[in-house]
């Protein structure tokens, strides 16, 4: 975790970034940090950079971070349905969902989209969101905050700009379409206002699409902060599959896949994931290399890699399978790349369950780490 710059300020000094949110979402934090004796200040309310996605700060006194993050493990801005029952009775679309930012690698997440979609016969809905800092409802009373009408003329041309950059991308893929670059299948946009990790995981949660095609900038990631990219906190909070395609990645579709890293703890619900998997890539020919982090030695982790494989070759007898035990005394990270680069790993896959606040900072888990330091995509399967 980052401290803010101050200057002269010795209390400003022991101040520490714990979430950054909309104005509105950073009100009720500080309202419950608040409301548990933390001291809270929020920092960043201004129209000068309001293009910058979630530019309002919540910052405590450090000796607090601790208790701070077991609370605001509990807020979850999200969740939309009430329950997992709900969740299992909401009827699930038939599409596949693509958040786009307009970035220079935008069209090689249409592209994997949209040959998913065709491949599994579904629809593709392209999504934006974009933040301002205009929130006219959400201002408490009481409050030193004013609407004025600069601030509405700065909403606008933020709308009007996001509009004319996803006609601008329609436009393409409606070209690409017709030049026989893309499927043909049926597409739709919504343009939303809000931070594009929660609208995201929102409608995933209220839609049920089948999938989530996400770019990220993998091992080109600069910058990182507290709260990550758009991609890992969709990762941490959806039940939704996620294709996470990174930037520099080769260009490809599923047809085009020819081997996948499944890595795998010996979880019950891996089997679960491993069949969700399938799904995706069932009409085709790809080996799968099932992979277990394990130290040098330990016969016990094999035996039960070896039986897992023995068990989804009967479940899957027309699959290639083979298995491989990966060295844990190593860093992760170049354990793995050295795997993919021996078994030309075009997609690597895993089951990952939802994980703390606290949990995600000082233990970072698989998915989110194989994020930042690969450029080979990733299949993410969650809520299992």
């Amino acid at each position: 975790m980052q401290k803010d710059d101050t200057n002269n300020n010795k209390h400003e000094q022991n101040l520490v970034t714990v979430a950054i949110h909309s104005y509105e979402k950073a009100v009720i934090l500080k309202s419950i940090l608040e409301s548990e004796g933390i001291e809270t200040v929020i920092h960043g309310v201004s129209i000068i950079q309001p293009s910058v996605p979630g530019n309002v700060r919540v910052r405590i006194n450090e000796e607090d971070l601790p208790r701070a993050l077991t609370i605001i493990e509990q807020v979850d801005f999200t969740s939309h349905i009430e329950s997992d029952k709900d969740l299992e009775k909401a009827k699930g679309k038939n599409e596949v969902l693509i958040p786009v930012d307009f970035s220079n690698y935008t069209m090689k997440t249409c592209e994997f989209g949209f040959n998913l979609a065709n491949d599994i016969g579904s629809d593709v809905l392209l999504m934006h969101s974009f933040y301002t800092p205009y929130y006219p409802m959400a201002v408490p009373f009481g409050d030193a905050f004013s609407i004025q009408n600069s601030d509405r003329t700065v909403y606008k041309d933020i709308k009007d700009k996001v509009e004319k950059q996803m006609n601008e991308l329609i436009k393409n893929i409606k070209s690409r379409i017709d030049n026989k670059e893309l499927p043909n299948v049926q597409f739709k946009h919504i343009i939303v206002e809000g931070l594009p990790e929660e609208e995201i995981i929102s409608y995933s949660k209220k839609q049920r699409p089948k999938a989530i095609v996400m770019g990220t900038r993998g091992s080109n990631a600069k910058d990182l902060d507290l709260i990550g990219s758009v991609t890992a906190e969709v990762i941490d909070g959806s039940k939704t599959p996620i294709f996470a395609i990174p930037e520099n990645s080769k260009d490809m579709d599923i047809s085009q896949i020819k081997n996948i890293a499944f890595l795998t703890n010996f979880r019950e619900r891996e089997f679960k994931a491993f069949d969700i998997m399938m799904s995706f890539i069932k009409p085709y020919p790809i080996k799968v290399h099932l992979a277990h982090m394990a130290r040098k030695g330990d016969v016990w982790d094999e035996i039960k890699l070896s039986g897992t494989q023995t068990y989804l070759a009967e479940q899957y007898p027309q699959l290639d399978l083979e298995y491989k035990l990966l060295d844990r005394d190593k860093q992760l990270e170049l354990v793995l790349e050295e795997f993919v680069g021996q078994n030309k790993i075009d997609i690597i896959a895993m089951s990952s369950s939802r994980r703390g606040l606290f949990a995600r900072i000082f233990n970072p888990g698989i998915a989110r780490r194989m994020l930042f330091h690969s450029d080979t995509p990733l299949l993410v399967i969650k809520g299992l």
